[in-house]
């Protein structure tokens, strides 16, 4: 069997869906950090395990559940409050994990990015990829940007192509503006100080190309227009009507917001060394890794 970890702050309107579609599990887990909704409420009412930390980031927070919940099975599988297992991803993950020999660390996972009961496949750049499956101590995670991405990982990782469903905009928009706002701020971070080679723009997987594309096409003046046109125009995404229109429209929103604000990081550490001549070497070195 398979171990399900969820992550909870606030997620009355989710949990319910969410734990319904993971029913299958023998071991499910919620690790809550300070909900003041009906959250822990409902996860009772499901009879799963419920634990407590305080977030610091996904990719903390992944680890903790890693460190020190009590997971039975061998296999992990990390969700939002917010995804919904479907019944065929469930058998293409129980599939994979049947067939998977000793040197498979995990799979990443794509979603269904869900709006008004629309699957946004051309707007949200289907398939997008992330670690979600592993086995129990063959890797760990790390942040990046307001995410988390795969680390120390022992073997190799494969695909489970089959989707879950992922309600991102479950809570309405003034929620996800808001949120957007914080992630914008660490993607800009990101972006900046860990941006991946040139070279894995040319990767063969997109788990590796993506994150390159962002960090490096986000450089760009007028980038936010260019991601507006490429997932409107370019990748059918007005075929997806009035829900395809404004996710595009917040998509570019977010990118604009992530490109003000590396604009605004840069000028603060310029005057920086400008100010501390002393310190210029830190500063370099910071901008010569986004490089490398």
């Amino acid at each position: 069997m398979i171990s399900v970890i969820i992550l909870t702050k606030n997620e009355e309107n989710d949990l319910s869906t969410c734990l319904t579609s993971v029913r299958w599990s023998n071991d499910i887990h919620v690790l809550d950090s300070g909900s003041t909704d009906q959250t822990i409420e409902i996860a009772q009412r499901y009879g799963v395990n419920i634990w407590y930390n305080s977030f610091k980031s996904f990719g903390q927070q992944r680890n903790y559940a890693l460190d020190y919940l009590t997971i039975k099975n061998d296999w992990i599988l990390f969700l939002d409050a917010d995804e919904v297992v479907t019944n065929s991803f469930r058998e293409a993950m129980f599939a994979a994990i049947r067939t998977a020999d000793n040197e498979v660390a995990g799979f990443y996972c794509c979603w269904k990015m869900m709006l008004d009961g629309k699957w946004l496949k051309h707007c949200d750049n289907f398939p997008k990829w992330q670690f979600r499956i592993m086995r129990k101590g063959r890797a760990r995670f790390q942040d990046f940007g307001h995410g988390q991405k795969e680390d120390q990982v022992v073997g190799r990782i494969e695909y489970i192509k089959e989707p879950y469903l992922h309600y991102g905009f479950s809570k309405g928009w003034f929620h996800w503006i808001e949120r957007h706002n914080k992630y914008s701020s660490l993607e800009a971070i990101a972006r900046i100080n860990n941006c991946p080679p040139f070279k894995q723009i040319f990767a063969r997987h997109s788990s590796k190309r993506n994150p390159a594309l962002k960090s490096w096409l986000s450089k760009l003046p007028g980038w936010p227009l260019l991601r507006f046109l490429q997932a409107y125009l370019v990748n059918l995404g007005f075929t997806e009507g009035i829900p395809g229109l404004i996710y595009c429209v917040n998509t570019s929103y977010y990118e604009f917001l992530i490109q003000i604000k590396m604009r605004e990081i840069k000028r603060q550490n310029a005057l920086m060394v400008q100010e501390f001549p002393e310190h210029k070497k830190k500063y370099i070195k910071k901008y010569s890794n986004s490089l490398n």
